[in-house]
């Protein structure tokens, strides 16, 4: 029940405990202090009292709630819990006429009054033409800040006024939310394909709650969306925008600004705590219709009366809450929201993932499809180039470009149009080593081989975040040539300035835009084309829209297909598709380069004719072969333990005990990829359960067997949490 408040709440309505520890002056030791007892009591100095996060900083100590239980228990120090606030109105400070000013008589006594000094009686003219403070039927607030940048004067001609009783200032707490643009444009035409659609989806919605929209890329979704939404509103109801990514917010925000004004609300993790808890009470306060658009977490808002729900890009493993818990798939918890309040969930992509296709295809959702592109533009063509043999005839040795994409980039710039390139790795490298004894540097607390990220010179684990300086040295045998293995975005962008240094390239990616206004900078620069060639992960594939990209670049398509998941080549699929959709997009039709080592390989090929249903069809025989998703369920069962011997006997007991209850459905255990993160060592129990089978009764066995585990004591060593429908 904490872990689902705690992902439901935004933090600032969350009361919060601090816990004090204060000093003693008083205390005698009456025996010697442990070492540690006197670290801490050394940690104080001239600082009384300290938060336990502040004394494990200055002590070193890992766990220092033992050590202060035992100095709590001899008196050397008291504890005491502080209640924090985390919201704070935001408040602003307004001038008015004081109660003394406000007839006419005693108002033309305080101008009198003013004769020798101009500037404050220039002050109050413009304070009166501001605020209309004569006329009751038009009076208006007036802030300090506007009346001063008004007025053009300084702060200390408004003090004179105040100090002569004049003008009085008060405080008032006003809102955090940015106000909207009031309705400034009318909604677009529906073309002929948007508008059978549109009618389409209200024919799916007349006998099911869910219809899935499988529209091309660039065939005017979301514009569809927002007729639905005018439609919900119109009606007095509420609608849920959700995006798989903040990044996309930044875009869409404008366009729908612009429609629906101040009924547009904007929430997720990029605006402050503040803004988030004034969202949160504007929803549970004012039952007035209004459009949310939103991330996974928006899911928990207090809603009033949901119509509808979209969910944009849902095929996007993003909408998957992996860690902390709860975990949950947002894409299925709209399903369930909508319904309970009686409203309709519409789930769009150019790609569908193949679990929500298989449910369309089977009846279970309807299915509208969008197959033209808006305003009738191409599909971009889509060229896929050999690097195997380029690097065999030597022709790519040093560069991560084929001469292909470099003549497109080229052709692109010249015409003044702008390039995307894709790349899904961050950092420079992902792995470095020693020429002479191949030593590659590792995270000491994951298995896992450090990125060298090249602007911060530091190696970093993309797990936990541990960095450490790049070694000048190999540390194991004293050589000084460390090599670089792979390449991430960092490299692309040093080589694309090598390559055009008469274009400006920004990268896209969580190092360089981790912030909401580094985004909206980044974004609002490639809009503006001040950016010509964009490099980016996979944060480029998901629903941007740009419409002077002719280019793009797929730079290591092997990356994404020779990936140990039974989804590789479904995602595979759909990334390089949908940064094939960001090509291309208006009247000229667009070039997508793919390189990589296996240009027969079949997933290639259908993303080169755009062959999606081909894709599921091949797809959806080898998961029926193998018992994956959508004919069955998959359930992991992750097992973590810094005790590795522990973790390894346990797991195997516990996927004995399974076996005996659920027989062949049990895989394991196995041990991932990355077997140890954070210090702890991970084994994961893999069940397979059939699509028809009774979740309750499978519920029921798990509880069963899990609590039979606990009569093992070394049990009590592992942390363990089930992983329903991994993505």
């Amino acid at each position: 029940m904490g872990d689902v408040y705690k992902a439901a709440l935004p933090s600032g309505l969350k009361l919060e405990s601090e816990t004090l520890v204060a000093y003693n002056k008083d205390f005698e030791a009456d025996a010697p202090l442990r070492p540690g007892e006197q670290s801490v009591l050394d940690a104080f100095g001239i600082k009384p009292a300290l938060t336990l996060s502040e004394l494990e900083k200055r002590t070193g100590l890992r766990n220092v709630v033992p050590v202060v239980t035992s100095l709590m228990a001899r008196g050397a120090v008291e504890v005491s819990e502080e209640l924090k606030k985390g919201y704070t109105p935001k408040k602003q400070t307004f001038v008015r006429l004081s109660e003394t000013c406000r007839d006419e008589d005693s108002l033309q006594e305080a101008f009198a009054g003013l004769k020798r000094a101009a500037k404050q009686e220039a002050l109050l003219l413009r304070y009166l033409d501001l605020s209309h403070a004569l006329n009751p039927q038009l009076e208006k607030e007036i802030s300090s800040k506007e009346l001063l940048e008004h007025s053009g004067c300084a702060t200390s001609v408004l003090d004179g006024l105040l100090n002569r009783g004049i003008l009085e200032r008060y405080e008032k707490e006003v809102g955090r939310l940015r106000s909207t643009v009031c309705r400034v444009q009318p909604f677009s035409i529906l073309s002929e394909a948007q508008k059978q659609a549109y009618n389409g989806i209200y024919d799916v919605f007349k006998t099911k709650d869910v219809c899935l929209l499988h529209g091309v890329a660039s065939s005017g979704k979301t514009e569809i969306y927002a007729h639905l939404a005018n439609d919900v509103l119109g009606n007095g109801r509420q609608v849920l925008f959700l995006l798989p990514e903040i990044a996309i917010t930044t875009q869409i925000t404008g366009r729908l600004s612009k429609l629906f004004g101040d009924k547009l609300l904007v929430y997720h993790s990029g605006f402050s705590g503040n803004e988030r808890v004034e969202v949160w009470n504007r929803l549970l306060r004012d039952k007035s219709p209004v459009l949310v658009l939103g991330v996974r977490s928006s899911l928990f808002l207090p809603f009033n009366d949901l119509g509808l729900i979209v969910v944009d890009e849902e095929h996007e493993n993003t909408y998957k809450q992996q860690d902390p818990a709860p975990r949950y798939h947002a894409r299925n918890v709209a399903i369930i929201l909508a319904n309970m309040h009686g409203g309709k969930t519409l789930l769009a992509s150019a790609t569908p993932s193949i679990d929500s296709y298989y449910n369309a295809l089977t009846g279970k959702y309807g299915l509208v499809k969008l197959n033209a592109r808006y305003g009738n533009c191409l599909t971009p063509e889509v060229m896929s180039v050999d690097i195997k043999e380029l690097r065999r005839k030597k022709i790519m040795k040093d560069s991560l470009f084929s001469p292909l994409l470099i003549h497109e980039i080229n052709k692109a710039l010249e015409l003044g149009e702008q390039v995307i390139l894709f790349q899904n790795r961050r950092g420079f490298a992902p792995m470095m080593e020693c020429r002479s004894c191949g030593w590659t540097p590792h995270c000491m607390n994951c298995d896992v081989s450090l990125t060298y990220h090249k602007r911060q010179n530091r190696l970093v684990c993309h797990y936990c975040g541990y960095a450490t300086p790049l070694p000048r040295e190999c540390p194991q045998c004293r050589h000084t040539g460390l090599r670089m293995l792979g390449f991430g975005t960092e490299k692309v962008e040093e080589e694309v300035a090598a390559l055009f240094p008469s274009a400006r390239a920004e990268r896209l990616d969580f190092d360089s835009a981790h912030t909401r206004t580094a985004y909206e900078r980044i974004l609002s620069d490639f809009d503006d084309g001040k950016i010509q060639i964009l490099i980016g992960t996979q944060m480029l594939s998901k629903g941007l829209d740009f419409g002077n990209v002719t280019v793009a670049g797929v730079l290591n398509a092997d990356n994404l297909m020779n990936f140990p998941d039974f989804r590789a080549h479904e995602r595979a699929y759909q990334l390089m598709a949908q940064v094939s959709g960001r090509s291309g997009r208006r009247e000229k039709r667009g070039v997508v380069v793919i390189q990589t080592s296996q240009p027969e390989h079949p997933v290639i090929r259908m993303v080169q004719a755009f062959e999606f249903e081909e894709m599921v069809k091949l797809q959806l025989g080898e998961r029926s072969l193998f018992r994956y998703p959508p004919y069955f369920r998959l359930i992991f069962i992750v097992l973590r333990s810094r005790n590795e011997g522990a973790l390894e006997e346990m797991s195997v007991l516990y996927a004995e005990n399974l076996r005996s209850r659920l027989g062949e459905r049990v895989v394991g255990p196995v041990t991932p990829p990355v077997m140890r993160i954070q210090t702890f060592h991970i084994r994961k129990i893999l069940l397979k359960i059939e699509a028809t089978a009774a979740v309750a009764h499978v519920r029921e066995i798990l509880e069963e067997v899990h609590a039979s585990m606990y009569e093992h004591l070394l049990f009590k060593q592992l942390r363990i949490h089930y992983d329903v429908d991994p993505a």
